[in-house]
């Protein structure tokens, strides 16, 4: 049976939190870019936006990134340019997904970033850290540290896609 371990209260307050961090860290929100990795990445980067927009009165560009082509566990494709819509190149780039465990989902994601320009600085935020690194990849910003078994599953659950707001542990 699943356990929830963040609610959808427990969930606001953690991307607030680090929204906060977010701006602390980006004094003068000018160059930053925020980059979802799709899919509940994307959603997540898109609420800290609305929340920077919201406390700052600043919109920061938000962009959705289909990190697909530069997985390590599926055939090489060819990996062109990547065009995310805007230059990154030097900007402060806050890559955002809802889970971090083995790290290879972000190697991914930082490979097709750096496919796609050249940030001056690239941090990390995860609405939840389980442990169990495959690679040394640290977030710079995490919601919640959950200790977990390999043979655990977090899921993150979205009102968007799963009309329900919660984190599980099963």
């Amino acid at each position: 049976m699943a356990k929830v371990i963040l609610d959808k209260t427990a969930m606001q307050r953690a991307l607030t939190r680090i929204t906060y961090e977010i701006i602390e860290q980006n004094r003068g929100l000018n160059d930053l870019v925020i980059v979802g990795i799709k899919t509940r990445g994307a959603i997540l980067a898109q609420r800290i936006g609305e929340r920077i927009a919201q406390l700052e009165g600043t919109k920061v560009p938000i962009v959705t990134l289909d990190i697909t082509d530069y997985r390590d566990d599926r055939p090489q494709a060819s990996k062109q340019p990547l065009d995310l819509g805007l230059s990154i190149t030097g900007k402060n780039v806050v890559l955002v997904d809802d889970v971090l465990y083995t790290g290879r989902t972000i190697r991914a994601g930082l490979d097709a970033l750096m496919a796609a320009g050249r940030p001056q600085k690239i941090a990390l935020a995860v609405l939840v850290d389980r442990g169990h690194r495959e690679l040394p990849i640290r977030p710079d910003f995490v919601g919640k540290n959950i200790p977990t078994a390999r043979s655990e599953k977090v899921k993150v659950q979205v009102e968007e896609i799963d009309q329900q707001e919660q984190v599980l542990l099963a």
